[in-house]
């Protein structure tokens, strides 16, 4: 089930705000950027680049992801390992505001997200 509408977009800039602060300058996001979408309960953020192959195409590598369960009022956070599988992030699996998942992945003590 996908969120309503005022939450979408109570979410759109709440995350959007977090994206727009920590995107490459602009003269270099054709190499390198950070986007985001809204998917069912979930949120990902992710860096875009081109390929390497097909520099025309575009590939995204995933950064982070936060599922909200409706029946625990939480975020549960995940984090992509090498098998290319989400798996939930062991420093904070659940937070209960979208804010402290962008907060965690900011700050990234683990060095889980951003390498």
């Amino acid at each position: 089930m996908a969120f309503d509408e005022f939450t979408t977009h109570r979410l759109e800039k709440v995350v959007g705000a977090f994206i727009d602060k920590r995107r490459p300058a602009f003269h270099i996001r054709n190499q390198l950027d950070l986007a985001f979408r809204i998917k069912g309960q979930s949120i990902e953020i992710f860096e875009v680049r081109p390929c390497w192959q097909r520099p025309e195409d575009k590939m995204e590598s995933p950064v982070a992801k936060a599922t909200y369960v409706k029946t625990q009022e939480a975020w549960n956070i995940y984090w992509m390992r090498q098998d290319l599988k989400w798996h939930r992030y062991p420093l904070l699996p659940q937070v209960a505001f979208i804010e402290e998942f962008l907060e965690e992945v900011s700050i990234d003590p683990a060095a889980c997200f951003w390498g």
